[in-house]
């Protein structure tokens, strides 16, 4: 981790970086730290997924192909200077850039208080815009701490777009959010960290994403922490490996995925395992995006 960016590979290394032109997929990294409200380290996240991404096969041994050969540009890290509203909105530029050019954005986090500003690209272009979240909180919150543009009110952000959200492994949220989900949020789906046992309660939570443009959020606490441990707010009880990758295929094949963000990643010493899981979500993203 000392290294610092500038010497950090491309996603997937050399051999896998494409041109600007030839790329189909564009990956953003976004090292923004400054809301966390628990363990600290999520900064680092997008150079320990770049540099854990060295490490994934190239060939994908379920799909049975290289999606790398799709082109994967890795953009330069965004300038997180300022306050998070400041930092939301050069996001939202960032990615429609990306997106007018006809890029496909994988946004490597940093805290999920960034999502916002990739959903709002997004929505500006893709109407009817769908978010799918796979989360342990429910980011609900209107301000925590006093901040509005807090990791614990990024959903609350999204939905302040206007756009639909289907939320998926949450396990923690406060009163005041319970409040909120019992009242009833216009387009609005949860299903509980207990619930992803029942697949046909997850079948019925995905059936208004069919032939619509959707944003999927990947926020790694979402996982059991057997599987991702390095995260700043682990919960027990999250997403296995295995079933989470057959929810994502057929998510890929229901909907039309524009853009999708892997945030909360916090490196750890000793606990490498879990910047491999995330580099390894990520490039399994990228080629259920595109199959051919």
């Amino acid at each position: 981790m000392a290294r610092g960016f500038a010497a950090t590979p491309p996603f997937g290394g050399p051999e896998a970086a494409a041109a600007f032109d030839d790329a189909a997929a564009a990956v953003l990294p976004v090292p923004y730290e400054a809301t966390v409200s628990y363990g600290g380290g999520t900064a680092r996240g997008p150079e320990a997924i770049l540099d854990a991404s060295t490490q994934v096969e190239l060939y994908d041994e379920q799909l049975g192909r290289e999606p790398f050969r799709a082109g994967i540009w890795t953009d330069a890290p965004l300038d997180v200077a300022g306050t998070t509203e400041q930092v939301v909105a050069r996001i939202r530029e960032r990615v429609a850039r990306l997106m007018d050019a006809g890029k496909w954005v994988l946004m490597l986090g940093g805290e999920h208080s960034i999502t916002p500003g990739a959903v709002a690209a997004a929505a500006s272009r893709h109407s009817g815009l769908r978010v799918v979240q796979l989360d342990a909180h429910a980011d609900l919150r209107e301000e925590y701490e006093g901040d509005r543009w807090s990791h614990a009110c990024a959903m609350a952000r999204c939905l302040d777009l206007g756009v639909t959200l289907t939320a998926i492994g949450i396990r923690n949220y406060s009163a005041g959010e319970a409040r909120r989900i019992g009242a009833g949020i216009p387009g609005y789906r949860i299903v509980h960290g207990w619930e992803l046992r029942d697949h046909a309660r997850i079948e019925r939570a995905l059936e208004g994403v069919d032939g619509h443009p959707v944003y999927l959020t990947v926020d790694v606490d979402y996982f059991d922490p057997g599987i991702v441990p390095a995260t700043g707010t682990p919960e027990p009880g999250g997403g296995a490996w295995w079933p989470t990758l057959e929810l994502l295929d057929g998510l890929f094949a229901r909907a039309n995925v524009v853009a999708c963000d892997v945030v909360e990643l916090a490196p750890a010493p000793g606990l490498h395992h879990a910047d491999f899981a995330a580099a390894r979500l990520a490039y399994k993203l990228i080629g259920l995006r595109f199959p051919r």
